[in-house]
């Protein structure tokens, strides 16, 4: 009687652990949610302390459904693409998000452990910090890497968001699970406790006053071109011209410095583009003086024939062509994994294989009359998700970098909130590198960012408009682009070797 009683108390926790996941994932698309989930976070620790008193088992697979929870409702846009666009059956693609949820929760089920191991040292909460930085750089490198929903990208809504230029996003997941674990311990060493989180929220909030890059050179006129076309459309061949009809139209209305148009806006390969497409265009680019950037498919010849890739192609006054080719692909989006492609084939599942661009690729040279070219480094679509290959970029460029530009389609993920979880994380790129950055989107959300990751500009999502404005180029090196993750890695590391070797825990 007293084992199912036992049993059942565990299953009712398990099933909390797994609302307050899901609880915590609703939290970050509400206006403050970076604060609202630091006291979601207390009531999980919580929770998982009293699961751990049950056994190392039982503390692993708590972690792991609190994880599960978090991610199946984050990432929930995946069937969206897999079923509604792709095609895939329910079942496969309800899997297919259920296996992806899982293995994100691992790495938090790993970071929770620690809990386990020495949730009754008034250090705690700094192992647990330290433990769940080291996962979520684990997990943006594993397998190519999946970033995705850290804790991080909801601080720009949150009190620690003015950390992001001194020691980048892990820092300020860092601060999070410390001072969530430390409102948890308010009962037990009250003073202590407050005084500790009002001291570090306070000498956030006063970071947030050092400025690292100022402007560069007078402002510059953009447009960019949101044409909401739905991912169906995309390949069909009567749409294509379509597309390409609209998009050559919308960029010949007017001259700008800098006109740009969404990731595979032309969803066609380079060299079979309507035949004087890119000339035509480049003859508006030399009488209007505009430098225009185009979506498109790439290809590269190979000894076995042709490589796609996708790619942005620059436009210069009397330029030669610059190209950007997508460094970070997309696993089973836009790449197929090593060992993969009998899966493909036995579920028909929508998948492209693309090349990988080079990742010490030029940044675009934005042309001026009279005055000095403006750098912007490329991103496309989820590379925004790698804050630290960004600053690494950024940092080693021969040209000194002066704006952010990402180009974006997510007509994949329809209605969902995928886009504003993007729209986060290019925010939060912004506040690491202390410069302003250029969203061009297909369906959303298509905006201009201030240095300070804050929205200048955007537009609504899901229609066709251009968004005509100024932005503010910057100069200057903020401590993350310079130092990028080595400080709070090497502290995280520190601790934990510390930790376990003072209680004796190996």
């Amino acid at each position: 009687m007293i084992q199912v009683h036992s049993r059942s108390r565990l299953g009712i926790q398990y099933f909390i652990l797994f609302v307050l996941g899901a609880v915590l994932a609703g939290a970050a698309e509400l206006p403050y949610g970076g604060w609202i989930q630091i006291p979601i976070l207390s009531v999980i620790w919580w929770q998982l302390t009293l699961v751990n008193d049950a056994s190392k088992k039982h503390s692993f697979l708590s972690g792991l459904i609190f994880g599960l929870g978090y991610f199946v409702i984050g990432l929930w846009w995946l069937y969206i693409s897999l079923h509604d666009v792709g095609g895939m059956n329910v079942a496969l693609s309800c899997m297919a998000v259920f296996l992806l949820s899982a293995y994100m929760a691992l790495y938090y089920s790993l970071a929770t452990l620690t809990l386990s191991l020495l949730h009754k040292s008034r250090l705690t909460g700094l192992l647990l910090a330290a433990s769940w930085v080291l996962m979520e750089f684990l997990r943006g490198y594993i397998f190519t890497g999946f970033p995705w929903m850290g804790l991080a990208e909801s601080q720009f809504n949150g009190p620690f968001a003015p950390i992001a230029p001194f020691f980048g996003g892990l820092a300020c997941t860092f601060l999070v699970i410390w001072t969530s674990w430390e409102i948890l311990q308010i009962k037990k060493h009250a003073v202590t406790s407050l005084v500790s989180i009002a001291a570090i929220i306070a000498l956030s909030q006063l970071a947030g006053l050092i400025t690292f890059t100022k402007p560069f050179g007078e402002p510059i006129t953009v447009r960019l071109i949101q044409g909401n076309f739905e991912q169906t459309l995309k390949f069909n061949p009567q749409a294509i011209s379509q597309q390409i009809d609209f998009y050559v139209g919308e960029i010949k209305k007017e001259a700008a410095n800098l006109i740009i148009i969404p990731e595979t806006a032309f969803p066609w390969p380079q060299n079979n583009l309507p035949t004087g497409l890119l000339n035509y265009l480049q003859d508006f680019s030399n009488v209007s003086k505009s430098n225009v950037l185009l979506g498109l498919i790439g290809d590269i010849p190979t000894n076995t024939g042709v490589q796609y890739t996708n790619r942005a192609t620059g436009l210069s006054p009397n330029s030669s062509p610059y190209q950007f080719d997508k460094v970070h692909l997309v696993p089973f989006g836009e790449f197929i994994p090593p060992g993969f492609h009998w899966f493909v084939e036995a579920f028909r599942v929508p998948m492209s294989d693309f090349a990988r661009g080079s990742i010490e690729q030029a940044p675009f040279s934005i042309q001026r009359n009279g005055q000095a070219d403006i750098n912007a480094a490329m991103t496309i679509c989820y590379e925004d998700v790698f804050g630290g290959e960004l600053a690494s970029r950024v940092n080693n460029s021969e040209k000194p970098v002066n704006l952010l530009i990402n180009m974006t389609n997510l007509a994949w993920f329809g209605k969902s909130q995928a886009s504003s979880q993007q729209l986060r994380l290019s925010q939060l790129r912004s506040l690491e590198t202390g410069l302003p950055a250029l969203r061009a989107t297909n369906t959303g959300i298509t905006s201009v960012l201030g240095s300070d990751g804050k929205v200048l500009a955007s537009l609504p999502e899901f229609t066709q408009a251009n968004l005509n404005t100024q932005v503010q180029a910057y100069s200057g090196k903020t401590p993350y682009v310079r130092w990028g993750n080595f400080p709070i890695l090497s502290i995280s590391c520190a601790l934990l070797i510390w930790g376990f070797i003072r209680y004796r825990r190996f």
